[in-house]
């Protein structure tokens, strides 16, 4: 009952799209293998929908699309779950690549698990905040299974620098994915 309800909220969130003339071939995207372009969002939807659809996929697996690059984040049960997500979502068209850092975390160990991973984003962004170089600035922050992964955009490298170093330096940390993009402004001369 769980499933179809996900695949009908999926469908839902599609469906206004298409029938309002948001196809993949109306805006810009990636060219997929039968020669269409195809947004990430519609990417991303199919690829949810796939997912949603497997039952060997016992959890919830967020999913992000750059530029036909999907990125799986989250937790599953097995490393044979991680990889059969990572094969159905190659199977979908306009997939250029996959980025699979799914963290594999047994039934048995999940709650203490995810309130450890809370902890720790509350954790990274206390500090944060308590940075002078940090407070102002938006950034993400997810944690899977003490991954830390840093998510957002900054006018300088040294402010993603940083905002790294705190991450690393917070308890229950393992590793930091610094995923911070440094947009370059570039000055009239």
């Amino acid at each position: 009952m769980k499933r179809v309800t996900i695949f009908l909220t999926v469908v839902l969130l599609v469906w206004p799209a298409v029938a309002f003339g948001q196809t993949p071939e109306s805006s810009p995207g990636v060219m997929a293998s039968t020669g269409r372009v195809i947004k990430d969002s519609w990417i991303t939807s199919k690829t949810k929908a796939k997912l949603i659809a497997d039952k060997r996929i016992t959890r919830a697996v967020n999913i992000e699309t750059q530029a036909g690059v999907v990125i799986l984040r989250g937790k599953v049960a097995s490393a044979e779950e991680k990889q059969v997500a990572e094969q159905i979502v190659h199977g979908t068209d306009g997939v250029k690549a996959v980025r699979n850092v799914l963290q594999i975390v047994p039934d048995s160990q999940r709650t203490a698990v995810d309130a450890r991973d809370k902890d720790i984003k509350k954790g990274v962004k206390a500090r944060m905040d308590k940075d002078a170089v940090l407070k102002d600035v938006d950034i993400a922050v997810r944690s899977d299974n003490g991954m830390v992964t840093l998510m957002g955009e900054v006018s300088e490298a040294r402010v993603s620098a940083r905002a790294n170093e705190v991450a690393r330096g917070t308890s229950g940390v393992r590793s930091v994915r610094n995923e911070i993009k440094v947009s370059v402004v570039r000055v009239a001369r």
